[in-house]
């Protein structure tokens, strides 16, 4: 008991508000607080209370909320505005040069229970572009038009065995989705979109989790995982967080083949530096000659960045293992360029709650690291937000990176100038849109809690940006050109 307060005043005296960012060695008292879950748990305390009070607020009823509730062709983002529905200001949405197109509620999206949670897309050959969005009680499929329509055509419910959770991770592969959720014996089902391509728009299709799904894993200590992810390249999954942490993969990595989609088999797991929040998987494309070549993933790690060689997944190994000033749940992140990792962005999901490090302030930091060295990264800068509140998750697409800031909405940022000045000095903001108009009028325009969106999608070639919310459901929005 003595030695785990005194690894929380340590982390307490590591997180004092005000201090620059840069890389720090871990501490191996704090780390040991964070190993034994302790600030998981904090975290899900904080959500599963704000939730709670929205629930009985009745913000999960998304039936209040009108699908299409703007027929012409788009709304312009002007002086600041989207007025969707002019002179209702639950529908007039902060922006900047983003235009709005769309919105669907989770329930004309099919489900009972909304609560929103990731996203996912997939072009088909001919290029009809689908989403998949989810909710607690299954996915939502729809498809996005050429003028940025959402059109609904069915569902997959969740696995048979499984309570609903808001807790829904979807990610792509080839024609396929796998979905994932931190709901016991739900496992990861593997669904084919292209069934999307046959379904008649006037009769949606609820597919059944028995006989639609395309392959289904249930190696998982308990059924869960907080999420999924892919490496297309290499055909292979990967589930992370997969409770209890005591079990022997640690909740860490977890691989399993998806060369055949009907029949996934477990390829091994990295334990080594236990429990993974979410991960990035690539063969590595970069300066470090050392390892150019390898699978590597880039594990975002609760306190730290945690770089693994994965080539043989049952002989992984930890690359290096580095935390950083303000680091309180190290949550998410996105290597600048897929073709050559020269940099990474990496967001935190509790130092603005904590007030710690660059955070202090309540204003978003991500964080930019150097990873031209995958032994050595380097935490070499920031941005600051310009909007109150928590930074959740992003993606970077041709110098341009998407992120979802909860009750700020979808932030886009301009990080083309990092090879030149790695500082962020030069990272700017070049559009963005506010889901949330709610808490528009809080004091500091926003407000530092776990509302709004969860997810986007910015990866169509047309352009169109699917953007899921917790409470109301999906919107479509387009960057202005």
């Amino acid at each position: 008991m003595k030695a785990l307060q005194l690894a929380t005043i340590a982390l307490t005296a590591l997180l004092t508000p005000g201090v620059s960012g840069r890389e720090l060695k871990p501490d191996a008292s704090i780390s040991q607080v964070y190993d034994s879950g302790a600030v998981h748990d904090e975290l899900m305390s904080k959500k599963m209370t704000s939730w709670d009070r929205q629930n009985k607020n009745g913000a999960y009823d998304s039936r209040k909320w009108k699908s299409n509730p703007h027929r012409g062709d788009f709304v312009r983002c002007q002086d600041g505005l989207a007025k969707v529905v002019p002179g209702d200001p639950l529908n007039t949405f902060r922006c900047n040069k983003v235009d709005f197109y769309d919105f669907a509620s989770h329930a004309d999206l099919g489900s009972t229970t909304g609560r929103g949670s990731s996203s996912w897309g997939w072009t088909s050959p001919g290029g009809r572009e689908f989403v998949v969005v989810a909710q607690a009680d299954g996915a939502a499929f729809a498809e996005v038009t050429h003028k940025g329509k959402l059109v609904y055509l069915g569902r997959l419910p969740q696995s048979a065995a499984a309570e609903p959770s808001i807790w829904r991770e979807i990610r792509g592969y080839k024609h396929y989705i796998v979905i994932g959720s931190e709901a016991v014996n739900h496992g990861v089902q593997i669904f084919d979109m292209s069934k999307l391509l046959k379904v008649d728009a006037k009769n949606p299709v609820t597919f059944s989790t028995e006989t639609d799904v395309t392959g289904f894993w249930n190696d998982l200590p308990a059924g869960r995982t907080h999420n999924v992810l892919v490496n297309e390249e290499k055909q292979f999954g990967v589930a992370v967080g997969a409770q209890p942490r005591s079990s022997a993969c640690a909740s860490g990595l977890i691989f399993f083949d998806l060369k055949d989609p009907s029949k996934p088999t477990t390829l091994g797991c990295a334990a080594g530096d236990g429990y993974v929040h979410d991960a990035q998987c690539l063969v590595y494309r970069g300066p470090d000659t050392k390892y150019y070549g390898k699978e590597i993933c880039y594990g975002y790690n609760e306190e730290t960045l945690t770089i693994y060689d994965v080539t043989d997944k049952n002989s992984t190994t930890i690359i290096s293992r580095t935390s950083y000033e303000g680091a309180s749940y190290t949550h998410q992140g996105w290597v600048t360029n897929t073709q050559w990792q020269e940099f990474l962005l990496l967001d935190d999901e509790l130092d603005e709650v904590r007030g710690a490090g660059p955070a202090a302030s309540g204003y978003p930091i991500t964080y930019i690291w150097d990873i031209r060295s995958l032994e050595s990264p380097k935490q070499t800068g920031l941005y600051r937000s310009a909007a109150y509140g928590i930074d959740h998750n992003q993606f970077v697409i041709d110098g341009i990176a998407y992120q979802s800031h909860y009750g700020a909405g979808l932030r886009i940022l301009d990080v083309s100038s990092l090879p030149r000045d790695p500082t962020g000095a030069r990272v700017k903001e070049v559009g963005f849109f506010d889901i949330y108009p709610e808490d528009d009028g809080e004091p500091n325009g926003g407000s530092i809690d776990f509302l709004g969106t969860w997810s986007h999608y910015p990866f169509f070639k047309s352009g169109f940006i699917l953007v899921n919310t917790i409470e109301r459901g999906a919107f479509v929005v387009k960057r202005q050109r």
